[in-house]
């Protein structure tokens, strides 16, 4: 074997391409050097998905500035996880090619796009293609990732390795809300965002291309229950050809498909609905759904700091579950537990949408025990996924977990499809931040009292300011609908009428003004007290928002249908979790401990016998 290493290394002459793809080590790694390993893979993936949804932690800012539609923007998300579903299939080719080239590089592409791409695109076609390339990387760094924690990972330490691994995405996320929330008021475009994140995935490109590496093929492609396997291992892999490697691996996707590998895929798939949901669409879940005690609606600020505990709790209950999964030797009694605990705490949560009112640490908590339920059944998910893919072939983990990144991506892209037509009502609430002209004109009008203050200058975009004008003045709203046509009379001949008073009695001098009001001026003297009460501090932004008096109406309407519309959508992601549940029984391992723990026994002992026939000792 050590022959074949060097015959490799020679087959790469020049020194800098053996720097540059040679990552190859023939020997299993210990103690701190194989938590070294473990550790790159796990920052590599979270700088992949910090870097894939820092759109999410700005997407309201993206919409206003392509004036996109929201449907335009599912869109773009659909393409590229339809894209990344595809480009987990030759990723597959890692079981032979080995996964660190794929990793590094996959880094490096991605940090480019995102620094240098995203912050140059101009319409809202070059970021759609920009982000569908960034897909497609990012669904073959999928596959490549989780197959490199398991290479570096027994199976008596596999859940607590997963649970590492799946801080990744989830880390990402939180990385995102984290910067957001910290960074917006300061940095204003959101191209910055995409350049931070972009600068810290090339630092990491060059940290992993020094220093991941790849376990060779004769090595990874054995079975390993705990690291006192290491010796039998290796002394194993010495006497195996090129010849049996190749034939280890021959018909990938012949072995790999199978009922239990593909069903257990599919229901960790539907299982992660309402993770797709929290990771691309919580932040405009919050901000078009929630308002805060003074009646304003959440601000993405508000949105991202919600987000920083979902994720922050994710974290921290992937590694301790992983962990207790590893100490007890059983991965199934958690994934149901997990499933039901989701199924519980998200009804609740989706009850809260019909309820705009609910403060901050409500949905805090709420989502804090989301996040917790989905790590519960997760990370032994993972492990057991990776370890019922070893029972056929140990030598073809990256096709099995090709399959499982195929499955996964088509089912978010699928499941993305259907967003708009179950939640139809979230397209005419974002798209009204950019009606017509995009701003509504700065005004500084004084209030008729002081619990009624006006909008003030300067200008702000038109949909955060219809939308919180509608929840705060709605009796205003209503008038000015009622009586448009006076309205905009009224609004047009203000300043004559007005002068320069910092309070004008509009409508005590309107009534001197018979050539301009004509036959309306009976109207407008009977009115007089609605317009002084409930027009006059407002006539500024009003005259705006009656030019645009169908997009009002429809932002209202949709106002008032978006939360059971989100309502439906969660119950679907009730569903999946329950759909998820006759699945547990299709991967490898036992329920009892106590059972788990004699397999394990059985196993070592196997071990033992192996290396005591070759004269050897553990």
């Amino acid at each position: 074997m050590a022959e074949a290493v060097a015959q490799k290394e020679r087959g790469i002459k020049n020194p800098v391409g053996r720097f540059l793809f040679h990552h190859e080590i023939s020997e299993y790694p210990t103690g701190a050097r194989r938590m070294g390993y473990l550790a790159l893979a796990v920052l590599a993936t979270i700088t992949l998905y910090y870097t894939y949804y820092t759109q999410t932690g700005v997407t309201p800012q993206i919409l206003e500035g392509f004036h996109m539609s929201f449907t335009y923007y599912v869109g773009i998300v659909v393409v590229s996880n339809a894209l990344g579903a595809f480009a987990s299939l030759p990723a597959s080719k890692t079981d032979k090619l080995g996964r660190s080239n794929v990793v590094i590089y996959g880094i490096l592409i991605v940090g480019a796009l995102i620094a240098f791409a995203v912050p140059h695109t101009h319409t809202e076609l070059q970021f759609a293609v920009v982000i569908s390339l960034i897909g497609i990387v990012e669904g073959a760094v999928l596959v490549a990732t989780p197959a490199l924690v398991r290479d570096f990972s027994p199976q008596m330490g596999r859940a607590s390795a997963m649970g590492f691994w799946t801080v990744g995405p989830v880390a990402g996320s939180f990385v995102v809300s984290i910067v957001a929330r910290n960074t917006l008021d300061h940095l204003h475009a959101w191209q910055d965002q995409f350049m931070i994140s972009g600068l810290f995935s090339l630092g990491v490109f060059v940290l992993a291309l020094f220093l991941l590496k790849d376990l060779s093929p004769a090595v990874r492609d054995q079975l390993m229950i705990s690291e006192r396997d290491k010796v039998l291992v290796q002394a194993r892999a010495k006497g195996i050809s090129d010849e049996e490697i190749a034939a280890g691996v021959a018909h990938p996707w012949r072995q790999m498909l199978s009922f239990d590998l593909i069903g257990s895929a599919f229901g960790i798939s539907v299982f992660l609905l309402i993770y797709y949901i929290a990771a691309s669409f919580f932040t405009i879940y919050y901000v078009v759904t929630f308002v805060k005690p003074n009646g304003l609606p959440f601000t993405t600020a508000d949105a991202n700091w919600l987000n920083t505990w979902f994720w922050g709790a994710d974290i921290l209950a992937l590694i301790v579950v992983g962990w207790l999964s590893d100490r007890v030797l059983v991965r199934k009694p958690f994934m149901l537990f997990g499933a039901l605990m989701g199924i519980v705490v998200l009804i609740f949560f989706l009850l809260q949408a019909t309820h705009p009112h609910t403060s901050r640490n409500t949905l805090a908590m709420l989502g804090v025990l989301i996040a917790i339920a989905l790590s519960i059944s997760y990370a032994p998910w993972m492990a057991a996924y990776t370890e019922t893919v070893e029972a056929k072939n140990p030598a073809l983990v990256g096709t099995g977990l090709a399959l499982w990144g195929w499955i996964l991506r088509i089912v978010v892209a699928v499941s993305f499809i259907f967003l708009p037509v179950v939640i139809p009502s979230v397209s005419p609430i974002v798209n009204n931040t950019t009606v017509a002209t995009g701003q509504i004109p700065a005004c500084n009008l004084a209030p008729a009292t002081a619990s009624e203050p006006a909008i003030p200058g300067p200008a702000v975009p038109v949909g955060a300011s219809a939308s919180t004008f509608s929840v705060q003045h709605a009796d205003s709203v209503a008038f000015a609908q009622a009586h448009a046509a006076l309205l905009t009379k009224v609004t047009q001949n203000y300043r004559v009428v007005a002068g320069a008073t910092a309070t004008p009695p509009v409508v005590a001098d309107l009534a001197k003004m018979p050539v301009i009001f004509g036959s309306d001026l009976g109207t407008l003297i009977t009115l007089k007290p609605q317009f002084e009460k409930l027009v006059n501090p407002y006539a500024c932004q009003l005259s705006y928002l009656s030019a645009h008096q169908a997009e009002l109406t429809q932002l209202q309407s949709a106002l008032k249908e978006s939360p059971k519309q989100w309502q439906n959508w969660f119950w679907i992601d009730v569903a999946g979790m329950v759909i998820f549940i006759p699945f547990i029984f299709l991967t490898k391992g036992r329920w009892s401990p106590k059972k788990a723990k004699a397999d394990r026994d059985e196993a070592e002992r196997k071990v033992q016998e192996e290396l005591a026939a070759m004269g050897m000792s553990s």
